[in-house]
């Protein structure tokens, strides 16, 4: 496959499961503070710190984020705690990751896979960096234009979430690229550094900062940079050399992820904004089989609901 030419741009049948891996920005649970993005983001910086190489982590991060596409925080953890060992946890985080990975290249698929098979390798967990903290309280700016209003769409993803994302797109989609998983994700993870100080006004702020805005992007980015320690710190600089265009493999997949990430977050908005009682009663049959079926839809039919 390539990206180049006539070829395709992008791979289509993964389009699904991009979708799902983008609701993890939406996912919670009960005494775990923000989605399940949010908390793998958190996750992957703090392993990184930790000595983790950066292929482990993206391997392990997205590993955990495909699994979760279905079980959610049904987790490694939960399942410990749960009193399950480590065969029958690994058990139940493979169907969950078996469930969506169908159309992810083989290889890939099978390293990915490992990574949740037993015994379930721990990532490490070192000091966390302020910029991790800083990006999960940053909104994202919504959808803006320069000389017209903002579009806001309530509740708005956050920088960790959307870096995340992009990170997990982008080891998914790196076959197709023929590029490096590990530089991708840690670009993708490093992207949007320059937002752990900088309010996002979105394209509009920006063309309103003229000049002004890539000295400040970068003095930003190099606060950011400059919590991590010397090694980590030339090891980002050198994944975020992709950013700024399509040059390269690595480049390639970057924007992809990117590109898709943002208009899949709107997309989310307009599916919910569209749904129907049709779908939700027929095709997801939210009044599901079970002893009291009949009974729950006579009630329903008599109270004219929908």
């Amino acid at each position: 496959m390539s990206a180049q030419g006539t070829a395709a741009a992008a791979p289509l049948p993964l389009r699904e499961l991009l979708v799902e891996l983008g609701d993890l920005k939406r996912v919670r649970s009960a005494g775990r503070r923000g989605s399940i993005a949010e908390r793998l983001f958190a996750q992957g910086w703090g392993a990184l710190t930790g000595g983790a190489s950066p292929e482990t982590v993206a391997l392990q991060v997205t590993a955990n984020a495909l699994a979760a596409t279905r079980l959610c925080d049904i987790d490694g953890a939960f399942l410990a705690a749960a009193g399950l060992d480590d065969e029958q946890a690994s058990a139940i985080l493979v169907a969950g990751f078996d469930a969506v990975t169908d159309q992810v290249e083989p290889e890939l698929r099978a390293r990915l896979r490992a990574h949740l098979q037993p015994p379930i390798a721990s990532l490490p967990v070192g000091q966390l960096p302020d910029f991790v903290a800083a990006q999960a309280q940053q909104p994202r700016a919504g959808v803006t234009c320069p000389g017209k209003p903002r579009i806001l769409l309530e509740p708005p993803e956050n920088h960790a979430e959307h870096c995340l994302v992009v990170a997990v797109y982008g080891v998914v989609l790196s076959p197709f690229y023929r590029a490096d998983p590990a530089v991708v994700f840690l670009a993708a993870m490093a992207h949007h550094f320059h937002n752990a100080l900088m309010p996002d006004a979105g394209f509009t702020g920006e063309m309103l900062l003229g000049d002004h805005l890539w000295p400040i992007v970068e003095r930003c980015s190099e606060r950011a940079l400059n919590e991590l320690e010397p090694s980590l710190r030339e090891t980002v600089r050198l994944a975020r050399a992709v950013l700024p265009d399509d040059a390269t493999a690595e480049g390639r997949a970057f924007h992809a992820a990117d590109s898709i990430d943002r208009v899949l977050q709107i997309a989310q908005h307009l599916r919910a904004a569209s749904l129907t009682m049709d779908t939700v009663l027929g095709d997801m049959e939210l009044v599901h089989a079970g002893p009291v079926k009949d009974f729950q839809d006579r009630v329903l039919r008599d109270m004219q609901i929908p």
